[in-house]
């Protein structure tokens, strides 16, 4: 006889890891009606774009105390909300005057694939992972933001009702942010929408969140990774469909995921990425990725917050 001990490999529960570069570089995250402007638009928006790249470059190389950091660089298209034109005839335009103001885009992503990466529900998973911060006091009088598909960062006004008789109406009182400091700036996130035939709509505040989430390395669904990127084989196709959530266009670049990520973006964008960092401090992240990424970065000696949220920055330049 012996002690051995026998374990099915399903019972060991796996999480997939992933490469990390240092920073993730966003160029853009346009619109369709962006491309329909024609590349003179596309043209503004990258000389707008290459000096502040140029200034997260050095930034990053500063963090790394001299070695070379592992920068990759993408760029997010919208065929979620809008369809037009196809990738054979906007993709080539797209890199071309990226190239004009000296910037190469490494990786290329579809919004669509932040909802569902193709057979995987991203949106819906991470959308189980939220855990709402109950405000100071509450008493569990708001529906959860499973079921409302809004989500807020403090306590909202309350609602008015009807008093009751001989008894006054209660006193309006303001909405207040959990964490403000003096004073409050309160958000309420849309997070989807539903069509009376149950079609759900993803906002793009929670779409961008599942993008940030992707390119921090950090998504997962039942222990894979999603949204890794496809080689580019050459060429474009001319549906949507037919082309990858996420496309490596330089089979040379640095990892696409990364221990922080920076977004060039027009400053429209502001609200929506107020948004993004609501939905962030309120996602429970597999906990897992994220010790693989601390052991990672420690390892290469890299300060990374322990904030998720604090992991992702921002340029907004002026303009539309």
């Amino acid at each position: 006889m012996t002690d051995a001990v026998f374990r099915e490999t399903t019972a060991e529960p796996r999480t997939q890891a992933v490469p990390l570069s240092h920073l993730s570089l966003e160029l853009g995250h346009l619109y369709m009606e962006d491309f329909e402007a024609g590349p003179e638009h596309l043209r503004r928006h990258f000389a707008q774009v290459r000096p502040w790249a140029d200034a997260a470059r050095a930034a990053a190389a500063a963090q790394t105390g001299g070695r070379r950091p592992r920068i990759s660089t993408c760029f997010l298209i919208d065929d979620y909300f809008t369809r037009f034109s196809s990738p054979a005839e906007l993709v080539p335009m797209l890199l071309e005057e990226a190239d004009r103001a000296g910037l190469t885009v490494d990786y290329l992503a579809r919004e669509s694939g932040c909802a569902v990466a193709g057979k995987v529900p991203v949106a819906e998973a991470v959308a189980g992972r939220l855990v709402e911060e109950p405000p100071p006091g509450s008493y569990g009088l708001r529906p959860p933001a499973a079921q409302t598909g809004w989500l807020a960062n403090g306590e909202r006004s309350p609602v008015a009702r009807a008093p009751q008789a001989m008894k006054k109406a209660a006193a309006w009182q303001p909405p207040r942010e959990t964490a403000s400091r003096r004073h409050s700036v309160f958000l309420d996130v849309e997070l989807w929408s539903d069509a009376p035939d149950g079609q759900r709509t993803w906002s793009c505040p929670f779409l961008a969140a599942v993008w940030q989430l992707s390119r921090l390395g950090l998504l997962r669904t039942e222990g894979e990774a999603v949204l890794e990127p496809q080689p580019h084989t050459g060429g474009f196709p001319e549906d949507w469909d037919e082309l990858p959530p996420l496309l490596r266009l330089d089979p040379r670049a640095d990892p696409f995921a990364a221990y922080r990520t920076c977004s060039v973006v027009p400053n429209r964008f502001l609200p929506v990425e107020h948004a993004v960092r609501v939905v962030l401090d309120q996602t429970e992240v597999d906990p897992e990725a994220l010790a693989q990424v601390a052991r990672r970065s420690a390892g290469e000696k890299v300060a990374v917050p322990d904030s998720v949220a604090d992991r992702v920055s921002y340029v907004f330049y002026a303009g539309s």
